[in-house]
């Protein structure tokens, strides 16, 4: 348990219905004694001798001036029933900058010290009330963009990653024990132990969160689409349907459209983030040529591109232009043609762009009717669906967690080979230690203090 008692404002900045102040350390009933006035009468308590996890009415009271600050809601939480283990108050005050703002000051005044980023859920990891796999998924809830999306979080704040990891685990503490004391005890009586079906069992759990963790990176942190072409062929307004509301300005004047305009939609469960660029032109204008630069630095960081089409006009050599920039990535799936303006008779000749992108899947859409917008939404599901392989049971990771799942499955592929050219088993060991720790980073088990900083400095400031 830690020595010193936290404090920090646990609800977003800005005016509202509520706003939460947050203690949490061995401290925390006295530094809210000192501040709590109970019932109308507005009368001394020690908080400490209040029923846990029960509202109380009352005030904050100044105990330097004896003014009263707010009137508030207070709830005491006795440890360890509590989210950190610890001793914890909050305080529900009237929502807006100012009274929370007082009632931190007021706490930090009786003692307490601000609270870092993350710093409550750091120390429900410290203290054992959840496994570091868990405490970055309380960031995957808070950040979750669909329902979708915070489904696989809440299920991994259950612990569901690290259960799935458990047999995998399981085989290689198994495994390295025996590999241990074979090679520290030769001479020694070892009872015996298969190290093939271990390790084959280790790898193939290890290769079936691998293949969810892929899937469940994408619903944590989405795909971005760029939608290019050349000016005035439709692409604010296909941003607009998609948005289902009027956010890019739409005119017959070409070029109107000089940045990159950045928006997010919920594509089936997936997080998508369009990104409206400028025409992809040749021009003189100083500040369309700063768009184009952008446009196509966009199109090159995008997962996908939504090439737009007006197959009422000829294919112009701007949109050949266009096509061919899209060439090279044809070969990952990773572009879908939005043929514009399908309530219009077709130009015979918007072919020559086509033809330039064999292969790519091809949507007719009228942005002006709606008609086609649901297929393109399927159309652009299904490409997602396609170059990313998505499992049918995701787990939704972080990019560290990714990366040490595939530190361990390398690990277990690497003594499996050892293992089949006889090589010693002190030198299996290495390969079958050095899965285990990747595992135990996700875990928690075996993680470094930068580690723990890096991870819990991207979390908010009260949780």
């Amino acid at each position: 348990m830690y020595q010193d008692t936290i404090a920090a404002i646990a609800t977003p900045v800005g005016e509202g219905g509520i706003g939460i102040v947050r203690l949490s350390g061995p401290e925390a009933n006295d530094v809210a004694s000192a501040l709590f006035r109970r019932g109308r009468g507005f009368r001394s308590v020690a908080v400490a001798g209040l029923q846990s996890h029960q509202l109380y009415y009352g005030a904050i009271v100044d105990p330097a001036s004896g003014r009263q600050v707010d009137e508030v809601m207070l709830v005491r939480m006795a440890a360890p029933r509590t989210y950190t283990r610890e001793d914890v108050v909050e305080i529900s005050c009237h929502g807006g900058l100012t009274p929370v703002r007082e009632v931190l000051s007021l706490c930090l005044a009786q003692g307490a010290r601000p609270a870092e980023a993350g710093e409550f859920t750091l120390r429900a990891f410290m203290n054992g009330r959840i496994d570091l796999s868990q405490a970055e998924a309380v960031s995957g809830v808070v950040s979750a963009r669909t329902v979708q999306s915070l489904d696989l979080a809440v299920g991994e704040l259950r612990g569901r990653l690290s259960q799935r990891l458990s047999p995998a685990r399981d085989s290689l503490v198994e495994t390295l024990a025996y590999l241990d004391a074979a090679a520290d005890f030769p001479d020694d009586e070892i009872p015996p132990f298969d190290l093939e079906p271990a390790l084959e069992e280790a790898r193939a759990a290890l290769e079936v969160v691998v293949a969810s963790a892929k899937t469940g990176l994408l619903y944590r942190e989405g795909i971005q689409v760029a939608i290019v072409g050349r000016p005035n062929v439709g692409k604010s307004s296909l941003l607009n349907t998609l948005l289902r509301s009027e956010r890019a300005i739409v005119t017959e004047v070409a070029g109107t459209t000089r940045d990159v305009i950045a928006e997010s939609i919920n594509l089936r469960g997936i997080p998508a983030t369009l990104l409206d660029t400028a025409g992809i032109t040749e021009t003189e204008d100083i500040v369309e040529k700063i768009g184009v630069h952008r446009s196509q630095r966009a199109l090159a960081t995008s997962g996908l591109a939504l090439f737009v089409l007006d197959r009422s006009e000829p294919a112009t050599s701007e949109d050949l232009v266009v096509a061919d920039l899209l060439g090279e990535r044809l070969e990952d799936g990773e572009v879908l043609v939005a043929l514009n303006k399908s309530d219009l008779p077709a130009s015979p000749s918007i072919d020559l762009a086509l033809k330039r992108l064999p292969g790519v899947p091809v949507v007719e859409i009228s942005t002006l009717s709606g008609a086609g917008i649901d297929e393109l939404e399927s159309a652009l599901y299904e490409l997602v669906v396609g170059r990313s392989e998505l499992t049918a049971e995701p787990a939704l990771v972080t990019v560290r967690q990714l990366d040490a799942l595939r530190r361990a499955l390398d690990g277990v592929v690497a003594a499996q080979s050892g293992l089949v050219l006889e090589v010693p088993l002190d030198l299996l060991a290495v390969d079958v230690r050095t899965a285990l720790y990747a595992v135990g980073e996700i875990t928690g088990e075996r993680v470094s203090e930068a580690v723990l900083d890096e991870i819990f400095s991207r979390f908010c400031i009260g949780k």
